[in-house]
């Protein structure tokens, strides 16, 4: 499907929103605390005290060479939407290290390494979050998990907390394990934060599924003071072998008071299942019934 000027123009901006939010965690709260993590900064740290290369070097160098991996086996979308990561990643990299080396006092963001540790972790989080909504990648290791998930659609949450646990693991060797057990604290906190970036502007709601012999009344009083569709799922008991229709309905979080209210007044005795949606597409979620 060919993207237009409007969605090549908002995925640059995701991109470019998220590599400022990843060098700026990086660069202002990892590197200056030596906080073991995930992605090449972990493995940037964890691997110094071995081969004396500094950090940003290393980060550089191994963005490059991941970014011609995942071109070669994710294919050339992949490879145009991620060479602006390439190229924007290790620039901001650089100019936020010289902004807290050189312009802000050095030892502003010399702190507790717990705080370094979320703080930092969270900015990752939401630096890859915004640029894997892109289906791009930043360059550096969350390539070796979009990869996996090419294969075995893996969730890329579970995969980046995975691949980047596996880069903290590096740091028992090099520091020792109350340094790594720290950086899995921040491992958690990015996957955390990329899960939930990856969801904004996803419109959440709740799947009722409602059995009553009043459905028909039910149906009405959705129809009429919810303003919401419903859908009859013909079903039949396990135990009693007796045919019963189910309404299904998606409502808002705001609505569901409102709906188990109407449902208790109507049939105390339905039986009722809530799910959480993660994401709702259709008349009066993404778009209005137009007039």
């Amino acid at each position: 499907m060919k993207t237009t000027n409007k969605e090549a123009l908002i995925d640059i901006l995701w991109i470019l929103a998220g590599n400022l939010f990843l060098a700026i965690g990086v660069a202002w709260f990892i590197l200056p605390n030596n906080v073991l993590t995930g992605g090449l900064a972990g493995v940037a740290i964890a691997l110094e005290p071995l081969f004396h290369i500094q950090p940003e070097f290393m980060i550089n160098a191994l963005t490059v060479v991941l970014f011609l991996a995942g071109a070669v086996i994710l294919g050339k979308k992949f490879a145009m939407k991620t060479i602006l990561s390439t190229i924007l990643y290790p620039t901001l990299l650089s100019v936020m290290s010289y902004l807290a080396s050189e312009v802000i006092a050095p030892d502003t963001f010399i702190m507790d390494k717990y705080l370094a540790t979320i703080y930092g972790g969270a900015l990752m989080g939401i630096g890859i979050g915004c640029v894997f909504r892109t289906g791009a990648s930043t360059g550096g290791m969350d390539i070796p998990p979009l990869i996996v998930n090419k294969y075995t659609h893996i969730p890329l949450p579970t995969l980046v907390l995975i691949t980047d646990a596996l880069t903290v693991l590096l740091g028992v060797f090099t520091y020792n394990l109350q340094a790594a057990l720290t950086g899995i604290l921040s491992v958690w906190v990015s996957s955390m934060l990329i899960d939930k970036t990856m969801m904004i502007g996803g419109h959440k709601a709740q799947s009722v599924m409602i059995i009553s012999e009043k459905y028909e009344e039910l149906m009405d009083m959705i129809h009429d003071e919810l303003e919401r569709g419903t859908t009859i799922i013909q079903a039949m008991g396990g135990f009693s072998k007796e045919k019963k229709p189910v309404i299904m309905v998606v409502v808002s979080k705001k609505q569901l008071p409102q709906l188990q209210y109407m449902i208790a007044h109507a049939d105390p005795e339905a039986f009722v299942i809530v799910t959480e949606t993660n994401e709702v597409q259709g008349l009066g979620f993404t778009y209005e019934e137009e007039l």
